[in-house]
């Protein structure tokens, strides 16, 4: 059973940073793609930030400079620090895992800047 749980969501000020963290279960954690997905009401799904198996990272235009994902595969576990938020960057943040067909979800973590 494959299992992505996030964690490290909340209320931050504008400005302000936090770190979001995604433990795996079940898949073979250095083999596949992890990435991080947002969404808000009414709006699709969209990346925000992937990290390959090797290691290159990809980020969304808007949170480049910003936002980092690392990927620690002893621990089975994906990072995403958001640093200098924004109230645009509110919306709920989803783990994922990719590889071939094989595509997982977890169950959201929400991230909430004030202005």
């Amino acid at each position: 059973q494959v299992q992505l749980v996030e964690s490290g969501g909340g209320l931050v000020q504008a400005g302000g940073s936090l770190r979001l963290s995604c433990a795996a279960s079940g898949i073979l954690f250095s083999t596949y793609r992890m990435g991080w997905y947002r969404q808000t009401p009414g709006k699709q799904r969209e990346l925000v930030a992937d990290i390959s198996s090797g290691g290159s990272t990809n980020y969304a235009d808007s949170v480049k400079g910003r936002f980092s994902i690392s990927r620690d595969n002893a621990k089975n576990t994906v990072y995403l620090q958001m640093s200098s938020l924004k109230p645009e960057d509110t919306a709920v943040y989803y783990c994922n895992a990719k590889l071939g067909w094989s595509n997982f979800w977890g169950q959201g973590t929400q991230v909430t800047v004030s202005s």
